[in-house]
């Protein structure tokens, strides 16, 4: 099975499994083509809802970054870094940054 696209012909990525066992590939399908019938602002609609969505679930990396953050964490160093430059003055807002470049 090629891999499914979307409306912009772009590819819509599952889990290797699901290509591997067959398991989703009729549902994907059927939801592939339903995607593609939609009228402009229903797939706008679709798109936002999805965008949304996609938004509110955790990702791989923002997990890690979150396991990495907690005290004793391996950012540990990076934190306390930038706490003491920050109380030190050594910082400027960041407004301040993206002006000046």
């Amino acid at each position: 099975m090629t891999a499914p696209r979307g409306p912009t012909g772009g590819v819509l990525f599952l889990p290797r499994s699901c290509y591997d066992e067959g398991i989703m590939s009729a549902i994907v399908e059927k939801l592939v083509d339903q995607v593609k019938a939609l009228p402009k602002e229903q797939f706008d609609e679709f798109l936002a809802w999805l965008a949304e969505y996609e938004f509110q679930q955790p990702d791989a990396w923002d997990q890690q970054m979150e396991r990495d953050s907690l005290p004793g964490g391996p950012l540990q160093d990076v934190i306390d870094r930038a706490r003491n430059d920050i109380a030190a003055g050594r910082t400027k807002p960041l407004d301040e940054v993206l002006d000046d470049a």
